[in-house]
């Protein structure tokens, strides 16, 4: 496995996703998952690796950001 600086996996799956809603008015725990996919405002999009972790964190609040990309 080759591994880029910061230890993570070269050439691994990723998924991009977009904030399309705000956190405004929603419990607080969706506004802590969406600061912890390094999502703030409306319009920001995120490239992340692809883990089990990450989509169960974009399914929590699948209301509020959309898949943009998936690339293997």
């Amino acid at each position: 496995m080759a591994v880029e600086q910061g230890g993570k996996k070269a050439g691994g799956k990723t998924v991009t996703v977009e904030q399309i809603r705000s956190a405004i008015r929603r419990p607080k725990i969706q506004g802590q998952t969406l600061i912890g996919l390094g999502l703030n405002k409306i319009g920001r999009r995120r490239t992340l690796e692809d883990t089990p972790a990450v989509r169960g964190m974009i399914d929590k609040i699948s209301h509020l950001v959309r898949v943009v990309d998936d690339k293997a």
